[in-house]
């Protein structure tokens, strides 16, 4: 198993599935189950309080409505579906309309953009929000308009599917949420990307329980936590990593060289004649340039760790190493990144003909 793999698997399980499967865990063993019952009174508002306060002061909208149609749908349920599934009537129909909604909106909050909270756009998905609010009121109250029999269409008996207390559109919805925001991991490998699948994944237990109470809720509140999370861990990252090209940057470096003891090495490294090159070319086609040399010297070996250190400038930190052990993994690093072969005139055509896409041209 290739490191590509190996950091794909890290990325999509640390630290969102983590606390899935901790929670899981957690209400597996009967003797907590009094414990899980005090939490519920507390854990809920600690989630939505930290999920509100820290999307506001990270100005990431998505978190913050993602918090709020949580809380929604989690209300919604234990006031009109508590004590069970939604067995009939009112709470049958507010059950299959949560269901069907809820995977729906975390899948389009995981494809939408940061657009602020206190503005026209915010206040647009704010209207979104109310107005599903008011469809699953005139669902629930107006059966005569039968939309709540068709949220209410059972899988076949005789299907796998039956076991679940979800209704078809349901499952339908969860389904498509889960293959859009595998699409979305895929696409952008990001610690968010990966909360919100871990979030849809809490919140399709929480329905799939078979009970609404306080199990549901604990789910649901570990959906919102995820979430908390993963922006936590988004912003540690904005800090410490070089976001053009994706190796630690100049701050990590400096808390690096913090910590380190005995024989060390540190190399300097830079791109010959680089302004010349981004003068002919442009600063995006220099960006590639940046992101191609970078990919090489995160491969540079003998246990060499490398940092972006500002503009064409790279570090490469070799702890327990001395100058003579480490001058042949950066003359190997020199001539295979000499090799490499990179079409700056191809590679600004890309650009311009894609509208924005970049692309590399490289000999092997």
């Amino acid at each position: 198993m290739n490191s590509v793999v190996i950091r794909s698997l890290f990325t999509l399980v640390v630290p969102g599935g983590l606390v899935f499967f901790a929670t899981v865990i957690l209400l597996q063993f009967s003797s907590l189950k009094q414990s899980v019952s005090s939490l519920v009174h507390i854990y809920p508002y600690l989630v939505a309080a930290a999920g509100i306060f820290l999307g506001w002061r990270f100005n990431r909208s998505r978190l913050v409505f993602a918090i709020l149609i949580l809380a929604l749908a989690e209300r919604t349920l234990l006031i009109f579906s508590s004590g069970s599934s939604g067995s009939a009537g009112m709470g049958l129909a507010v059950y299959n309309a949560i269901a069907f909604l809820l995977p729906l909106n975390l899948a389009a909050l995981s494809f939408a953009q940061e657009r602020g909270i206190v503005n026209l756009r915010g206040l647009v998905r704010l209207g979104i929000i109310f107005f599903q609010v008011i469809l699953v009121y005139v669902i629930c109250f107006f059966p005569q308009l039968g939309v709540a029999g068709y949220l209410d269409y059972q899988p076949g008996s005789s299907s796998a599917l039956s076991r679940l207390p979800l209704a078809l559109p349901a499952i339908l919805a969860f389904g498509v949420a889960f293959f859009l925001l595998a699409m979305r991991f895929i696409q952008r490998e990001t610690v968010l990307e990966n909360g919100f699948f871990w979030a849809l994944l809490s919140v399709f237990f929480a329905l799939a329980v078979g009970k609404i109470g306080d199990v549901s809720t604990i789910y649901f509140a570990t959906a919102g936590l995820v979430l908390v999370i993963s922006v936590i861990e988004t912003s540690h990252s904005m800090a410490f990593r070089d976001e053009l090209t994706g190796i630690p940057g100049r701050r990590a470096l400096d808390e690096a060289l913090l910590k380190l003891t005995g024989n060390y090495s540190v190399a300097m490294l830079d791109i010959d004649f680089f302004k010349k090159f981004n003068d002919r070319y442009g600063h995006d086609v220099g960006d590639q340039v940046l992101r191609l040399v970078a990919s090489r010297f995160a491969q540079v070996s003998g246990g060499g760790k490398p940092y972006r250190y500002g503009g064409e400038e790279f570090t490469v930190v070799f702890p327990g190493k001395t100058v003579s052990e480490t001058t042949p993994h950066l003359e190997r690093l020199r001539k295979e990144l000499a090799k490499t072969r990179f079409d700056a005139a191809r590679s600004r055509r890309i650009r311009k003909k894609g509208g924005g896409l970049e692309k590399e041209s490289r000999s092997p």
